[in-house]
């Protein structure tokens, strides 16, 4: 494995990083300015940096086990460097002091599992930016603009939660956040309880999926409601003048962000697993965003009798699901439901 000194001739500058998350509820609702309720996981990606001395921006992915190169203005090369790029160029205009770098990327969190690993990119390059150039930038504006840099670099049309949580989450920690005023506090999880997630091994592209057609049908849902957002539309009986599948598009949105608001007014673990469960029905039925492996790995997690609730998480299609189970028997619990779902022919691990 290739060092910075080794790539680039010399030791980096600094180093910086961010971290994946985990969404607890709150599912397709940032672009709609509702409610979300993610957490940090444990895995983080890693930046090294430091100025580049010949008008080049070199980047190095570890897992990608590739150098790629560009200068400031021209086309974006595709893939993971989009999203280092894209960074760049919606620092650029605004920041005469940026030039260009060298920029080794390490990552522990899974990429295509859900769990935001795009956003732990661009939150960590924009960190390591902040402290190479001297930018006065908060957290809230770096996700700010990590958000903008994936939707014009990378093409997904995303809202604002993952980089936020990015930002701002810890691993201790609820992150309760209204996208729309971008008002939040940290909350602990429900006493006696434990997270945990699991990898349907279903790998998730939200560029190439049906994500942005999602998008498309709460936008043209809330144009013929009249109303800016779906945050607006606050009883699903409004819906019903909608041709299918807006009708229940917007179902799933405005029970989704109920239940992040019950969520968060409850300390029972038990009634947060049931929102969960919740949850995902209305992904799986409403927002039509599962796939049958992840609602198999679902479905054995709600049965076992130390979970109390269990959804996929994430934009879905694909990916991985979260649990909340009983404080002390997570690995109890992964281990049989990893073990039963091999049995049906599928090749899950665990996350966290």
């Amino acid at each position: 494995m290739p060092e910075f000194a080794d790539l680039f001739g010399g030791p980096p500058a600094l180093e910086a990083s961010a971290p994946g998350r985990v969404n607890l509820l709150g599912e397709h609702t940032d672009y709609n300015d509702g409610f979300v309720l993610p957490t940090a996981i444990p895995q983080r990606t890693r930046v090294q940096l430091g100025r580049s001395l010949d008008g080049w921006n070199r980047f190095y992915s570890v897992h990608f086990d590739g150098l790629a190169s560009y200068r400031a203005g021209e086309a974006v090369p595709p893939g993971y460097v989009g999203y280092v790029a894209g960074c760049l160029e919606m620092l650029r205009d605004n920041w005469p002091v940026l030039g260009p770098v060298n920029l080794l990327i390490r990552s522990e969190v899974p990429i295509g599992a859900g769990l935001s690993s795009s956003a732990a990119l661009e939150v960590a390059v924009l960190r390591g930016l902040r402290a190479l150039f001297g930018l006065s930038l908060d957290d809230v504006a770096i996700a700010q603009l990590a958000q903008q840099a994936e939707i014009r670099y990378a093409g997904v049309r995303c809202g604002i939660m993952d980089q936020m949580a990015a930002s701002l989450a810890d691993t201790g920690h609820m992150l309760f956040l209204d996208t729309r005023s971008l008002e939040r506090r940290l909350l602990p999880l429900p006493e006696g309880s434990e997270l945990i997630v699991l990898d349907s091994g279903v790998p998730r592209r939200l560029a190439g999926s049906a994500y942005n057609r999602r998008r498309e049908e709460c936008e043209e849902a809330s144009r013929r409601l009249g109303v800016a957002s779906l945050r607006e539309v606050g009883d699903e009986g409004r819906a019903g003048a909608l041709p299918e599948p807006l009708r229940r598009r917007v179902r799933h949105v405005v029970g989704e962000n109920r239940r992040v608001l019950r969520a968060v007014a409850t300390a029972s673990a038990e009634e947060f697993g049931a929102l969960m469960n919740a949850s995902h029905a209305s992904l799986r039925d409403d927002f039509e965003v599962s796939v049958p492996e992840l609602d198999t790995l679902v479905g054995l997690l709600q049965r076992h009798p130390a979970v109390y609730g269990a959804r996929l998480t994430g934009a879905g299609f694909g990916g991985a699901c979260v649990a909340l189970a009983r404080a002390g028997l997570g690995q109890e619990v992964k281990t049989a439901v990893l073990t039963a779902y091999a049995a049906q022919g599928h090749q899950g691990r665990a996350l966290v």
